[in-house]
């Protein structure tokens, strides 16, 4: 079970700025400026892509307090082997409802900032949409403009903060309701929801937990707002850390780092952009990739950096620069996904401790075909 908790429910001594000789929290910003009285239904405009807003949008469709009056999301794809166009997630859940769903190529577009704006929406909700939003869009809403976040801000800025606190050995992590400016997730912060990161998780069990937390902490948020009692606390922007956008080449495991280390990025990448090393295959002369969904570090154990052992509790443990991993879940290009005893049996080369070629020490530069 994960923990979870409310963080600066109402902050009322954590920090936050005052205005100008008042007692009260800082005046908001000018997307933010609105009369102080109850709301008693708002209008929303949620702007996201990616299938972790699903859950928060679905809330919005659900919700008797507030009207969805709008979806923005980006153009569909093309994916899959036949490269046809596919919707986003987000489109998919409300493309048979009335509500309307916009699509510009780019938000900072006239049309975009003219659609958003006839929405007249009071809250704009933003969650993992993909494209920066210019201050045009910002004040927009009435009310504000929020952008949940995959991480305990500032910690982890950026495109990968839940693949970032698995690698970084975060022990918590959780979801950011924070008031947008045109930074990289450099606004003002209105609530946090924590979660506690668990041993085995990956990317994908984290991935999915933070979708679920994330209606329940925008609910509140909202609330908040609503009753004029949300706060506003600036970010300690020297405890910044940032989470660059993935590519697949990330994934390439260095078997130079320590055994915990890579046993964490295995978990952290998966499912992207994936851990993966290549191996020599005598068989058929040339190098195989080899992905790795799950490791294990072992204790006791000194082998050299990409040499390949055989232990009678594990089929197939490699060496590190401290510490050996041994590999439980994998898959050989060629061939389906299973695990590392399966894999030996079926190619025992692998685990023969004089065989180079493990972990991206290839003998050759050419793959196989």
């Amino acid at each position: 079970m994960h923990r979870l908790r409310v963080i600066s429910r109402f902050a009322r001594n954590h920090g936050r700025r005052k205005s100008n000789g008042a007692n009260d929290d800082r005046a908001p910003s000018s997307q933010a400026r609105f009369d102080l009285v109850a709301l008693a239904r708002m209008r929303v405009v949620f702007i996201g892509t990616g299938d972790i807003g699903v859950p928060t949008l679905r809330m919005l469709q659900q919700s008797r307090e507030h009207e969805l009056v709008g979806v923005i999301t980006q153009p569909d794809k093309p994916a899959g082997r036949d490269q046809r166009l596919k919707p986003s997630p987000i489109k998919l859940l409300v493309k048979d409802t009335v509500v309307p769903v916009f699509q510009p190529r780019r938000i900072k577009s006239d049309e975009a900032i003219s659609e958003i704006r006839a929405r007249a929406p009071d809250i704009i909700v933003v969650m993992a949409y993909g494209q920066i939003l210019p201050r045009s869009v910002l004040n927009a809403a009435r009310i504000a403009c929020l952008n949940l976040h995959a991480s305990l801000l500032p910690r982890w800025r950026g495109a990968a903060p839940i693949q970032a606190a698995i690698a970084a050995g975060d022990r918590t992590t959780g979801i950011t309701v924070m008031y947008m400016d045109e930074g990289l997730d450099t606004g003002d912060v209105l609530l946090k929801y924590e979660t506690q990161i668990e041993p085995a998780d990956t990317a994908g069990s984290l991935h999915a937990r933070l979708a679920k937390i994330a209606p329940e902490a925008l609910t509140e948020a909202m609330a908040q707002l609503n009753q004029n009692c949300a706060p506003r606390i600036a970010q300690e922007s020297a405890l910044a850390t940032y989470a660059p956008k993935l590519e697949r080449e990330h994934g390439r495991i260095n078997w130079n780092e320590a055994a915990e280390v890579i046993e964490r990025k295995i978990r952290a990448f998966n499912p992207w952009p994936g851990a993966f090393t290549q191996v020599w295959d005598p068989s058929h002369n040339c190098n195989r990739a080899l992905k790795i969904f799950a490791g294990a570090v072992v204790d006791n154990v000194h082998v050299n950096p990409g040499t390949a052992i055989a232990f009678p509790e594990h089929a197939l443990v490699l060496g590190t620069e401290k510490g050996a991993l041994a590999l439980v879940d994998v898959q050989l290009e060629g061939s389906r996904r299973m695990t590392a005893d399966e894999l030996v049996r079926g190619h025992p080369w692998l685990a023969q401790k004089s065989s180079p070629g493990i972990a991206g020490f290839p003998r050759g530069e050419h793959g196989c075909s």
